[in-house]
């Protein structure tokens, strides 16, 4: 008998990405992935935050994580790209302008 890993069950009051949302993030996740910048991902849904952490390597601190949190909305935006060290690299309203921080990364990884 194997053990298995416990499921975690999102309940309603979850923050969650919405298929529009995971759309934008996939397709610039398989850029980079592309471009041999990124490796891996792993996606949490918690009461007050969502978050789509990239990684290099699997088994390792995430390079970027991807928040998304209602809460800010009315505020500094609820979106916001972190870095390794835990510090904001944009935050903002619009997922599309935030994710913008990292696309420069991809053209620099490129060119």
């Amino acid at each position: 008998m194997t053990s298995a890993t416990p499921i975690t069950r999102v309940t309603e009051q979850d923050v969650m990405f919405h298929r529009l949302e995971l759309n934008m993030i996939l397709s610039l996740y398989g850029r980079m992935v592309a471009a041999g910048e990124w490796r891996d991902y792993g996606i949490s849904a918690m009461r007050d935050v969502a978050i789509f952490s990239v990684f290099k390597r699997t088994a390792e601190q995430p390079l970027y994580r991807i928040e998304k949190r209602p809460k800010l909305r009315l505020k500094q935006g609820m979106y916001s790209v972190i870095g390794m060290d835990g510090q904001i690299l944009k935050r903002g309203h619009e997922l599309k302008s935030v994710l913008h921080v990292l696309e420069r990364k991809l053209i620099r990884a490129v060119t």
